[in-house]
């Protein structure tokens, strides 16, 4: 990078990127836990699980909106030195820092099946419901003020885009990057005949 350049990341995707595997991992960890008898029982078990699915899910996607929402509107717009990291590079970065602690929070899943079946597990996949879910809400808030959010990469470093140190947000306009609002793949532009 040249003097005085940084690297910029989305925040919508690293908000979004461990989502799909704590909700599938929380979906496989039910299932196993399903099939085990546990100290209440199975009812009971999917009973507490339905109902930690919904207030996990509730709770992480309520969790420092309005931090989010401060970060956002005093961001300033990104000068001309930024770099921005493309989205796969954001995705596996932040897969890759949790990766150890997704495994250990999958195995502990299991495992207090034996007590509560299948509820653990599907706490775990709320907590990616609940992520997926502020995700798209940070789409919203995008489309509605036409800029996407930027957060840079040293201060993220330990996974929080909305942390203590992360001083503030750099915008951009709508079409910068690879990803869209939200942090969703960017559909492939359809080409228009000219007439």
């Amino acid at each position: 990078m040249g003097r005085g350049a940084y690297a910029l990341a989305r925040v919508a995707v690293i908000v979004r990127a461990p989502a799909g595997w704590l909700w599938w991992l929380g979906v496989l960890a039910a299932g196993i836990g399903a099939l085990v008898p546990g100290l209440t029982g199975r009812r009971i078990g999917l009973l507490a699980g339905a109902a930690l699915l919904l207030i996990t899910a509730v709770a992480v996607f309520a969790v420092r909106r309005k931090r989010y929402l401060e970060l956002a509107r005093e961001a300033s717009r990104a000068g001309k030195a930024v770099f921005l990291q493309d989205r796969a590079v954001t995705l596996r970065n932040r897969r890759r820092g949790l990766r150890w602690w997704l495994l250990v929070a999958f195995l502990a899943a299991v495992a207090s099946s034996f007590a509560v079946p299948a509820a653990a597990g599907t706490a775990m996949a709320g907590a990616g419901a609940g992520l997926w879910a502020k995700a798209l809400w940070l789409g919203r808030w995008e489309r509605a003020n036409e800029v996407l959010l930027w957060v840079r990469t040293q201060w993220v470093a330990g996974g929080r885009p909305a942390g203590k140190a992360v001083r503030a947000y750099q915008t951009t306009g709508i079409v910068a990057g690879d990803a869209g609002p939200g942090g969703a793949r960017r559909g492939r532009a359809v080409p228009v005949a000219a007439p």
